[in-house]
C-alpha cells in the first residue's frame, strides 16, 4: 500500500496491508507528498516490524551525475534503520546500491517498463529480487514472465489506482508546458487538462481532428480497479500486489487496502468457491476516484478505458473523522475532525477487518468538556456519544447531501 506519511503508514498496516512503499526527502518519484525524514522512516519500520511486516522505500526517480555522490550515505542510512527492500528503475542507482549496501533487498520499479522475461531475468541475474511489472501487461504477458523466470523472483503488479496515459510514466508532456520533471517526481499532470486537437490545413486554417464528443479530456485515463479478478490476478503468478496513491489521504489507503483485504482473504479461505462481493466495490466508491477500468489486464484496452466528459474525481461521501482514543470515565470517543459532523449526523463506521457499521453522533463536547452542536474547524477534537462501540483508528464517514435548486 501507498504510504505518504506516518499516519498514512500506519493505518495501511491497521487496515490489512502486508507492507507499504514509502519515499524519503531525496530520490522519490513523489516530491509534493510529505515524504519521510529518517527519523520518521525508522518510527515506521519499527512499527512494521512489530506487527511482522515491511517497509520498502522508493528510490526511483532518473538521477543526474552530480545528484548521485548524496546517495550512498542516504543508503546507509536505508540499512542502518532496518529497510526492507528499496525500490529502484535506473541502472546507475541499482549498481550503486548493489556496491554499498549489497545485502540489501531490491525491487525494480513499474518506472523501467519490464515488459518481458528477458528483461526480468536479467534484472534477476543483477541481482533483483523483485520486478513491479510494467503496467501496460495483460494477464496472458504477466504468466509468460512468471513462467520464464526462478520461482524465488517476485512479481508485483498495480491493481488498483491512477493509471499513467503514458508508458509507465515516459512522459514529457509536464516539462514541456510547465518545466516540472515528470521522471523527477513533479508531474503537473497535463494528462488530466482540457484540450482541442487541430491540424492546420492547405489554405493555413485549423480544423479539428476529433469531432463527435462534447470534451476534449482525450488523455484523461480512468483508474485501474482489479478487485472484480482476485482469482485471475493471483493465478497468473503475482506475488504483491499493489495500490497507487502515495499523495492520497488516509481514508483512501484505509477503504482501499480493508477492500482488497477482504477480498483476498476471501480467496485465500476457499479458492474453488471464491465469489466476487459487490459490496467491496461499492466500498472502493465511497472513497474520491475516478471512473474504474480493468487497464491492460485484458488485453489492450479500448476507447472506454478514457474518459473524455470530465478529469474531475468523484466524491459521494465526506470522511468526517476518525478515533483517536477513548474517555472510558464518560463513555465518549475522542475523534479527530477531518469534515464538518454534527449532533444527530447518521455516520457510517468502518474499521479493519470489519464490516461496515452505522451509527448516530447522539452528543458532542469540545476539549474542555462543553457541549457542541457541530464540528466545523479542521482536525479540531472533539468527544462524542455513540449508538455503538467503536475502537482506535476507526473512521467515520457520511454521504454527500446535494441539493437541486430551481
Amino acid at each position: 500500500a501507498p504510504a505518504g506519511d506516518l499516519e498514512r503508514l500506519k493505518i495501511a498496516f491497521t487496515y490489512g496491508a502486508d507492507a507499504v512503499y514509502i519515499g524519503g526527502e531525496i530520490f522519490g518519484m513523489r516530491s509534493a507528498a510529505k515524504n519521510f525524514t529518517i527519523e520518521e522512516m525508522k518510527e515506521g519500520v519499527e512499527f512494521a516490524h512489530n506487527l511482522g511486516k515491511q517497509v520498502f522505500v522508493t528510490i526511483n526517480i532518473i538521477p543526474r551525475s552530480e545528484e548521485l555522490e548524496q546517495l550512498p550515505p542516504y543508503l546507509l542510512q536505508l540499512q542502518e534503520i532496518g529497510v526492507d527492500a528499496v525500490i529502484v528503475s535506473d541502472a546507475g542507482v541499482f549498481s550503486i546500491v548493489k556496491k554499498t549496501i549489497p545485502n540489501m533487498e531490491v525491487h525494480i520499479s513499474t518506472q523501467a517498463s519490464t515488459s518481458n522475461s528477458v528483461a526480468a531475468k536479467f534484472w534477476y541475474e543483477q541481482g533483483a529480487q523483485r520486478v513491479v511489472t510494467a503496467r501496460e501487461l495483460s494477464f496472458d504477458e504477466i504468466r509468460s514472465i512468471r513462467d520464464n523466470v526462478p520461482e524465488d523472483m517476485d512479481i508485483e503488479a498495480f491493481v488498483h489506482g491512477a493509471m499513467c496515459m503514458s508508458y509507465s510514466g515516459k512522459c514529457v508532456i509536464s516539462n514541456y508546458t510547465t518545466g516540472r520533471d515528470a521522471n523527477r517526481g513533479a508531474c503537473a499532470q497535463p494528462c488530466r487538462w482540457k484540450y482541442n486537437l487541430v491540424k492546420e490545413n492547405e489554405n493555413g486554417e485549423y480544423e479539428e481532428v476529433i469531432n463527435g464528443i462534447d470534451s476534449s479530456f482525450f488523455f484523461n485515463s480512468k483508474d485501474l480497479c482489479m478487485i472484480e479478478y482476485i482469482p485471475q490476478l493471483i493465478e497468473c503468478g503475482i506475488t504483491s500486489f499493489k495500490i497507487e496513491g502515495r499523495m492520497k489521504t488516509a481514508y483512501y489507503v484505509a477503504t482501499t487496502v480493508r477492500a482488497y483485504r477482504m477480498a483476498i482473504d476471501a480467496y485465500y479461505e476457499d479458492p474453488e468457491n471464491w465469489k466476487f462481493n459487490p459490496v467491496w466495490l461499492e466500498e472502493l466508491k465511497k472513497g474520491s476516484h475516478r471512473d474504474y477500468s480493468t487497464g491492460f489486464y485484458f488485453d489492450r484496452p479500448s476507447d472506454k478505458a478514457h474518459n473524455y466528459e470530465s478529469a474531475s474525481y468523484i466524491r459521494n461521501y465526506d470522511f468526517v473523522g476518525i478515533v483517536r482514543d477513548y474517555d472510558a470515565e464518560n463513555d465518549l470517543y475522542i475523534v479527530e475532525q477531518r469534515n464538518k459532523m454534527n449532533v444527530l449526523d447518521k455516520v457510517e463506521v468502518i474499521g479493519p477487518y470489519k464490516e461496515t457499521m452505522f451509527a448516530t453522533i447522539e452528543e458532542m463536547y469540545n476539549e474542555d468538556g462543553e457541549p457542541i452542536e457541530s464540528a466545523p474547524h479542521a482536525r479540531q477534537i472533539v468527544k462524542l456519544k455513540l449508538d455503538i462501540k467503536v475502537d482506535k483508528d476507526y473512521m467515520l464517514r457520511k454521504p454527500i447531501v446535494t441539493i437541486n435548486t430551481i
